[in-house]
């Protein structure tokens, strides 16, 4: 497999595009006119460039509003292709993209196009070039690839064959399944892309919102299945254009799209087994049976405050690691743990972000399988020095910089509590409060980074994404979506931040990145806890009494069961499969929290709509920021 991707996906001069490409692991580059023209250095130089990055130009674009003109525009058309073949000679490309015509001009017509395409064929042949016909989905005449291909088709001509384009085809509602009956070695080129669905205008919608192959909505696995039973065995480029892309970090995005193509090559060859695809064979997506544990980096001072909260929540140290500054703290099936090291990641973090959940571990079944997948997905492994009584726990970095550990119960990492640490009677527990397992995890980033998280998760592990949730903050909106699995094992809220005067923005702007700010636990009955917590003497985050007055007004819940809640600060929901309760903690350092969920009877959310509640009762118990602080 061939990997491309076109210069206008990602921000930046040419040389920085190119870089970043080459950086990422492409093999190739599509150069767009408007990055060419836009630089400062000649064909020769750019194509020289190119090739000492180890690249090769895949494909020289857009060539618009050729077919189909009157004269003289049609001479003129003719005379322009000729210019630009003399400028991809000296690049060193022997393809360029014609996009289907959009000028008020064209006459139209398929035998007209075909006739106006062989010509131009005769004359690609004589330098030995290629042309790719490509219908734009808005194009005049020609807006289905099913009609690119009669056109391509009827020129018969060896220089002339057809361009595919995912969004093209997808954004339309097209079925993908027509390109099986194209010959693959008609199609010269297969550019893709995503996108979210979105109702409007498709030349804005694609100019502004496309995104990565499994960022979006689109059925771009099923448009490259079909590809692939053509026998096409070329390039597979992406073609990204996206606002907050060509805002964002040219090596952050260029990673994303070779991770993407990766992916969803992964994807096509283990859907269509009997075809012959030239991909690298990868562990399967990884099952996450459920998260293992959490990790905080914090100072002596601050780790004996965590402990407290800790505490107070019905945790009891259990455990203590034999050879670091480590301690574990449990709850039915709960492990935080606290490392309070002078060296090592942990340590950096905490320089870094203050006392923060830096680290998360998670049950898998194969956690070396789950490193490897990661690693050809372009992840960062980690590993660290490890003395003579640890375990090599495999793992990787994050998309925010924090670690993610895998156990697994087939090796001794099934045992890492019992051979790394020694088991401690807690002097000072409180009484345990029923939490059994944690529910989700919650991680705050900048809004832009977000496709970078989803994409991330989903690449690696069996999960999918929720449709995007605004979340209401008194100062502004958060974007959030959820990466779950089927079973609930693995629950990842996402939450991008648009400014930092939002809760969520401003933990980010405090703690410097983006981290987990908060850890949601599951109860049973979350009554109980809310009683066991009170005699531990936590304090619960203080909802206002409006709240309760509009619930009693929107959802008509018995006097009794209004009370309870009001009385325990405990939020509520129901939808039409079962309800959900919410209990916070207070604010624990620079905008972390704790959350206690019970969900009954198949609830499936996670209370988005009292998220603006939550939110206003946070705000009122922070202190200034830091630049505001005398």
């Amino acid at each position: 497999m061939l990997t491309s991707i076109a210069t206008v996906s990602i921000s930046g001069d040419l040389r920085e595009k190119l870089e970043a490409i080459a950086a990422a692991g492409f093999d190739g580059v599509e150069i767009f006119e408007n990055d060419f023209l836009a630089y400062d250095r000649s064909p020769r130089e750019v194509g020289q460039m190119v090739a000492d990055l180890g690249l090769t130009i895949t494909l020289f674009q857009p060539f618009r509003d050729f077919e189909g003109l009157p004269e003289p525009q049609r001479s003129q058309a003719f005379d322009r292709a000729e210019r630009k073949f003399d400028l991809m000679e000296e690049l060193g490309t022997d393809l360029m993209l014609i996009c289907s015509s959009v000028s008020p001009l064209a006459l139209g017509g398929i035998d007209r196009a075909a006739a106006d395409l062989r010509e131009l064929g005769e004359r690609a042949a004589t330098r030995k070039l290629r042309v790719g016909y490509e219908a734009l989905a808005w194009g005049r005449h020609v807006n289905d690839h099913r009609d690119a291909w009669e056109i391509v088709r009827r020129a018969d001509h060896s220089q002339i064959g057809i361009i595919l384009d995912s969004f093209h085809t997808l954004s339309r509602g097209l079925d993908p399944n027509s390109i099986r009956a194209i010959p693959g070695d008609k199609i010269f080129i297969v550019q893709l892309a995503d996108a979210p669905k979105i109702d409007m205008d498709l030349l804005y919608w694609s100019r502004h919102f496309r995104n990565m192959p499994g960022e979006g909505d689109l059925p771009v696995t099923d448009f490259m299945r079909a590809v692939a039973a053509t026998g096409y065995n070329g390039p597979i480029s992406l073609e990204i254009f996206n606002d907050q892309f060509r805002a964002g970090s040219p090596r952050t995005i260029a990673a994303d799209g070779h991770r993407s193509l990766v992916y969803l090559m992964d994807q096509v060859r283990n859907s269509e087994p009997d075809i012959a695809i030239d991909v690298p064979v990868l562990p399967p997506r990884v099952e996450v049976h459920g998260v293992a544990f959490v990790e905080f980096a914090a100072d002596e001072a601050e780790a004996q405050a965590l402990a407290r909260h800790l505490r107070e929540m019905g945790f009891r140290l259990t455990g203590r690691h034999r050879s670091k500054a480590v301690e574990r703290f449990t709850q039915g099936q709960v492990n935080i743990v606290i490392n309070t090291e002078r060296e090592g990641l942990a340590h950096s973090s905490y320089l870094t972000h203050g006392t923060s959940a830096y680290a998360l571990g998670m049950m898998v079944d194969d956690a070396g399988a789950t490193v490897e997948r990661a690693r050809a997905l372009g992840a960062q492994v980690f590993s660290q020095r490890v003395g003579p009584d640890q375990l090599s726990i495999p793992a990787i970095r994050g998309v925010g910089g924090g670690v993610i550990y895998f156990l697994d119960h087939a090796s001794p990492l099934g045992r890492v509590w019992d051979i790394e640490f020694e088991t401690i009677d807690d002097p000072t527990p409180g009484r345990p409060a029923g939490l059994t397992r944690i529910d989700h995890v919650a991680q705050t980033m900048n809004y832009e980074e977000m496709l970078t998280w989803v994409l991330f998760y989903r690449s690696i592990f069996v999960a999918e994404k929720s449709p995007m949730v605004d979340v209401v903050d008194p100062s502004g909106l958060v974007r959030s979506q959820v990466i779950e699995n089927s079973t609930g094992s693995l629950r990842l809220t996402l939450n991008g931040a648009e400014s930092h005067q939002t809760l969520a923005g401003r933990f980010i702007a405090e703690t410097f990145g983006s981290s987990v700010q908060h850890l949601a636990f599951a109860s049973d009955d979350i009554f109980a806890t809310a009683a066991a917590l009170a005699e531990n003497g936590m304090r619960s985050l203080e909802i206002s009494q409006n709240y309760y007055a509009d619930l009693q007004a929107r959802l008509e819940l018995a006097p009794d069961m209004l009370e309870r809640l009001r009385s325990a600060n405990i939020l509520y929901d129901r939808d039409a499969n079962g309800e959900f309760f919410q209990l916070y903690s207070t604010n624990v350092g620079e905008g972390f929290f704790f959350e206690i969920v019970q969900r009954h009877a198949g609830y499936a959310g996670y209370g988005a709509i009292n998220a603006p509640f939550r939110i206003a009762a946070q705000k009122r118990e922070l202190p200034p920021p830091t630049f505001l602080r005398a």
